[in-house]
């Protein structure tokens, strides 16, 4: 039998022995998780984003909105009686990567979709500080000069493809051949600031409209 004062005297065993510590107790944490229904059944009236909302999404990616915005409410009430329910591991089973998110330099966006109108949402993108006068958020005005189309939709059917892949893997719902083949007509002409804001209204609303 090893001894402690053997381990702690001997720089290589101790690392292999922390090592297998460390892994033995992520895999306890983290495999059951995998069986566990809630964390990988979508919840009620989940469904893939569509091409325009993938689109939208993004450009939330490329222009680093998660940097300031996390998309995870927790289950305190200080964050419920401000955002809404509490964010539940069934809402993200589409979302590669997940955009939880800890720093909050603006709100938290989970519970953002229907809670205000287009229009609001495009003079908030234009100028921020036109409907929240403190807001030091940037303006993002030049969205609406740029066709999706030609950026975040010009591949959209190999991002859909990928998405269904991972969908697959898991054995949840997703991406039909004819939703993949109409998805660039889907986009259209719609600028990048129109797919955005698609993304944003459809924001955590399929557990908010099942409350």
């Amino acid at each position: 039998m090893i001894k402690h004062d053997q381990v702690e005297k001997n720089v290589g065993l101790l690392f292999v022995l922390t090592l297998f510590v460390v892994l033995w107790g992520g895999l306890l944490e983290i495999v059951p998780l995998f069986f566990q229904k809630s964390t990988t059944t979508p919840v009620d009236g989940l469904k893939p984003y569509d091409a325009v909302r993938l689109a939208g999404r993004e450009v939330y990616l490329r222009e680093g909105c998660y940097n300031c915005h996390s998309q995870m409410i927790r289950p305190f009430r200080a964050e419920t009686e401000r955002y809404g329910h509490y964010s539940v591991a069934g809402e993200f089973v589409y979302d590669h990567p997940f955009q939880w998110g800890s720093k909050r330099t603006g709100p938290d966006l989970q519970r953002v979709g229907g809670r205000y109108s287009d229009e609001w949402q495009r003079a908030h993108l234009i100028n921020p500080r036109d409907v929240v006068p403190e807001s030091n958020m940037p303006a993002f005005a030049f969205l609406a000069n740029t066709k999706a189309k030609n950026s975040v939709g010009a591949d959209i059917e190999a991002k859909m493809q990928v998405m269904r892949t991972y969908a697959n893997l898991r054995g949840i719902p997703t991406y039909s051949d004819q939703e993949i083949k109409a998805a660039k007509a889907a986009i259209g002409d719609k600028t990048e600031m129109d797919v955005l804001i698609a993304y944003l209204q459809e924001m955590g609303t399929a557990l908010k409209n099942t409350k």
